[in-house]
């Protein structure tokens, strides 16, 4: 009898996963796709050539707010509103109350008032009021309200008001001023500052490039694909710019993410091309398995990106929502052509990138990550008492108002508010709007009176007369105010309280009771309203941001440890970040070295972007180190030693990256308004201490202490992630 074995089945081959297959097409369709990819760069420079005319000037006012529907009545009703424009008359005698000055005064007054687009004007020559003249009388101010669309108003109008009420005779000179031609210049700088930085970054990007990769074609690839997204990037946000408003502060962050990002992806795709290539893999399939390993990771990467900065949508304000369209477009595009035409550019011509790679498993990074695990708490409580420093100044952060000091001293609007600032005891131009509804002469008398006893409140002009200190100082002015219906006040704040409290002093003036209905309105109310709106709304960005983010990770690495170690250290990155920008633009130090005037507070909405921007980029550093550290422990199944391993092989990429994208930062440290002045050091700082410090000593003993726990989460989440989790 004899007996048969039945043959031992065959294990059944690993499907080959999307980005597999997509990377293995990538290399073997490399002329379409690279003809596909100049055909785009032609399209995309064609349409991005126009995206700066397209894009739109922004004010700090949050729509539908209290200030601004009162406003909106105001010049609907009354045709007046917050004065965005000032003359500023210089008399050369010194003596604005000279016949030969008055009479010049009055006919440029007059001349302005003619303007087709100047709604309203007041001049000290025609209602001598104090709060219009100068302390020493050598100078005296006209103001006027230039009502319509900002970006018109600003692009089409100012720079013509400018050119023809900028004077200089033989009795006065005249200098243009105001909130709007001051943001006007800051946008025109910021446009400069662009265009600066794009003729310092690429080259300098090539050249460090070069000198990473030792190959010369592997930086011009990179290179490429930098500039590709950049060029992709600035054609669909002017497709976007012309459905919505999209500011023109959006470019400089659009140029900077592109060049960083397509460049830490290429880095990190070009890497494990080498590696897999030096294993002996033909090129499609090391291309294939790059795709698969490290293209997963970019697309990880990118979407953590772009969900980070999405959030700002829920900001209802058009300057913020700019920056998350610029924040989904960028790291998207970025990833799609680092996944699809730089593989058909290995495909053509990987040969030229390859480079022997040395065994490096127990290279420097490797024995610092064993080093820390063998001592976590000491290492780990040094690194957190270095945070804890550097983050230290955060404590005494204060927010107020932007005002001139954004600008360098030499801008014409900064001279002209600085002496504004000097020689002037109160801010006509910052005069609130008070709305009354059907006042009694004798209520409204006393309730002007009351307002102007609010401590810095200058003075009150109303149809009862102009009041300071609770006393009347004038006469009444019943054809200015629109008395005896619906009536209007003004109420002008000193020099000191727009410095040190305009968000308390607009708090004072509308708890001034008054027995009939009033609502207030005014630059400083547009600041209150925005700040408020802008604090109400921010407990839902973070947590959307950090809700988010820990979904992604989560989908990516099955644990609900890892993304939660994460969160955490990326707090700490940023608090060492604003710790930083407090030191540095709040309280003055290195004001010299990089040329601005610190202003002693900062204006909120700049900090709520450089969250969402540095949360972004210090999760993407997370998605880089956890990947391969995750592949390490999968592989080998070793706790500790998969996570030197995994240090090791992430690590300089990661600081090199960090590298790259610092320096794409930090060409704005040189910049011309402090707003892009803040976003270069702070985004640059925080990409070098959460790249070295973080990831290279924080993570390790965070995850060593944590040991088998890394990995874990409940049975549900564990089977929930064996059906939706996004693996390989």
């Amino acid at each position: 009898m004899t007996s048969t074995t039945a043959p031992h089945p065959k294990p059944r081959a690993r499907p080959r996963s999307a980005l597999h297959r997509l990377g293995r097409f990538a290399a073997r369709r490399s002329a379409p796709l690279l003809a596909a990819a100049v055909v785009l760069f032609i399209a995309g420079g064609l349409i991005g050539s126009g995206t700066l005319n397209a894009l739109v000037l922004s004010r700090f006012e949050a729509p539908g707010s209290p200030s601004i529907t009162t406003g909106q009545e105001l010049d609907e009703r009354f045709d007046v509103g917050s004065a965005n424009l000032l003359l500023l008359v210089t008399a050369r005698n010194g003596d604005v109350d000279a016949a030969v000055t008055a009479s010049a005064g009055t006919e440029i007054a007059s001349r302005l008032a003619s303007h087709p687009r100047i709604a309203d004007t007041d001049s000290y020559w025609d209602r001598r009021s104090p709060t219009l003249r100068s302390e020493d009388g050598s100078q005296a101010v006209i103001t006027a309200y230039l009502p319509g669309d900002v970006t018109d108003v600003r692009e089409n109008v100012l720079p013509d008001i400018k050119r023809d009420f900028t004077i200089e005779d033989d009795t006065v000179t005249v200098a243009v001023g105001g909130s709007d031609e001051l943001f006007r210049e800051a946008a025109e700088l910021a446009r400069q500052d662009f265009l600066l930085a794009e003729a310092i970054i690429l080259p300098g990007l090539l050249v460090l490039l070069i000198a990473l990769y030792r190959r010369p074609v592997a930086a011009l690839l990179t290179m490429g694909v930098g500039v590709l997204t950049l060029v992709l990037a600035l054609a669909l946000t002017r497709a976007v710019a012309a459905v919505t408003e999209v500011s023109t502060f959006a470019a400089n962050l659009t140029l900077v993410m592109s060049i960083g990002l397509a460049v830490d992806y290429c880095l990190f795709l070009i890497n494990r091309y080498r590696e897999e290539a030096a294993a002996g893999a033909d090129r499609a399939d090391a291309i294939a398995r790059t795709v698969a390993t490290a293209g997963r990771t970019v697309v990880f990467s990118a979407v953590t990106v772009a969900v980070s900065l999405s959030v700002l949508l829920a900001m209802p304000f058009p300057f913020l929502r700019s920056f998350a369209y610029a924040g989904i477009l960028v790291p998207l595009i970025a990833a799609a052509c680092t996944v699809v035409l730089l593989p058909a550019a290995l495909g053509a011509w990987g040969h030229r990138v390859e480079r022997p790679t040395r065994t490096t498993e127990r290279g420097r990074w490797h024995r610092l990550a064993t080093a820390v695990m063998r001592r976590p708490v000491a290492w780990g409580a040094a690194a957190l008492a270095l945070v804890l420093l550097l983050a230290s100044p955060l404590l005494g952060v204060r927010f107020g108002v932007p005002d001139e000091r954004a600008l360098p001293a030499d801008a014409d609007s900064r001279v002209v508010a600085d002496q504004i600032t000097a020689n002037f005891a109160a801010e006509e131009t910052d005069a609130l709007q008070i709305l009354a509804t059907a006042p009694g002469p004798d209520d409204l008398a006393a309730y002007a009176a009351e307002v102007s006893l609010v401590p810095g409140i200058a003075q009150v002009d109303s149809a009862a007369g102009r009041f300071a200190d609770g006393r009347q100082e004038a006469p009444p002015d019943a054809e200015r105010f629109a008395y005896p219906e619906d009536t209007w006040l003004s109420a002008v704040p000193t020099v000191e309280a727009m410095r040190e409290g305009a968000y308390d002093l607009v708090a004072e003036v509308r708890a001034v009771e008054a027995p009939f209905e009033t609502a207030v309105s005014g630059y400083p109310a547009d600041l209150a309203d925005f700040r408020d709106a802008l604090l109400d709304r921010l407990p839902l960005v973070l947590a959307l941001v950090v809700l988010v983010t820990f979904a992604i990770l989560f989908l990516m690495t099955g644990s609900v440890i890892a993304p939660l170690k994460a969160t955490l250290l990326n707090g700490l990155s940023l608090s060492v970040m604003f710790g930083a920008l407090v030191w540095i633009f709040q309280e003055g130090h290195l004001s010299g070295m990089l040329g601005f005037t610190p202003q002693g507070s900062f204006e909120p909405s700049i900090p709520i972007l450089m969250f969402c921007v540095a949360y972004g980029l210090s999760m993407d550093y997370e998605v880089f180190m956890l990947s391969r550290i995750k592949e390490e422990y999968d592989r080998t199944g070793d706790h500790t030693g998969s996570i030197a391993a995994g240090v090791q092989r992430s690590a300089p990429l990661v600081t090199a990256a960090a590298l790259v994208l610092a320096l794409t930062f930090a060409v704005y440290a040189t910049g011309q308004v402090v707003f892009l002045q803040m976003l270069g050091v702070g985004m640059a700082l925080a990409v070098l201490f959460d790249a070295t410090v973080i990831r290279g000593v924080l993570l390790p003993a965070a995850m060593r202490l944590t040991g088998r726990w890394n990995w874990w989460s409940p049975g549900p989440l564990r089977r929930l992630h064996a059906r939706i989790g996004l693996a390989e």
